[in-house]
C-alpha cells in the first residue's frame, strides 16, 4: 500500500523546491498538497483609504490558494502523479499537523525559510513547529 505523503505549500521558492523534491522522491506514493489560509492575516489589513472589507479579502485569499493549488497539481502532473489538493483556514503549523492527523498522513515534507537569529525568534518557524508537533516523520527542505 503506498504511503500518504503531505506537501504544505505556502508559494515560496522554498515551498517549491519541497514540492519537487515530493515529486521526485515520493514517485509511488499518494501525494496530497495543501494550502493553509491563516485567518490572523485578516486582523491587520488597513490602508489610508480606511479599512478594507474582511470578506473580499477573504475571497482574494481564497481565490490566490486555488491558484497555488492548482499550479502545485499542474507541477505533479507534470511528474505524472495525480496528487489530491486541499485548502484549510487555520494557524499554519497546527493546521498541518491537525490535517496529517485527521488524514493518516504517513510523511510531511514541507520547505524552510531558513530564518535565523531573531527573525526566527520574532517571526516563529512553522517548519520547527510541525516538526515539533508533528506524530510522522517531517523531511525538511531548504
Amino acid at each position: 500500500m503506498a504511503k500518504r505523503v503531505l506537501v504544505p505549500i505556502d508559494g515560496s521558492e522554498q515551498a517549491r523546491t519541497a514540492l519537487e523534491y515530493a515529486l521526485e522522491e515520493f514517485a509511488e506514493e499518494t501525494v496530497t498538497i495543501l494550502h493553509v489560509i491563516d485567518p490572523r492575516e485578516f486582523n491587520t489589513y488597513g490602508g489610508i483609504d480606511g479599512w478594507v472589507d474582511i470578506d473580499d479579502l477573504r475571497e482574494q485569499r481564497r481565490a490566490q490558494a486555488e491558484k497555488l493549488i492548482e499550479d502545485a497539481r499542474e507541477r505533479a502532473a507534470e511528474h505524472g502523479i495525480t496528487a489530491s489538493t486541499d485548502v484549510v483556514t487555520g494557524k499554519v503549523a497546527r493546521a498541518i499537523v491537525e490535517y496529517a492527523v485527521e488524514h493518516d498522513v504517513e510523511h510531511i515534507v514541507l520547505g524552510s525559510h531558513g530564518r535565523s537569529g531573531i527573525s526566527r525568534i520574532l517571526l516563529g518557524s512553522v517548519a520547527e513547529n510541525v516538526v515539533r508537533r508533528s506524530p510522522v516523520p517531517v523531511t525538511v527542505v531548504r
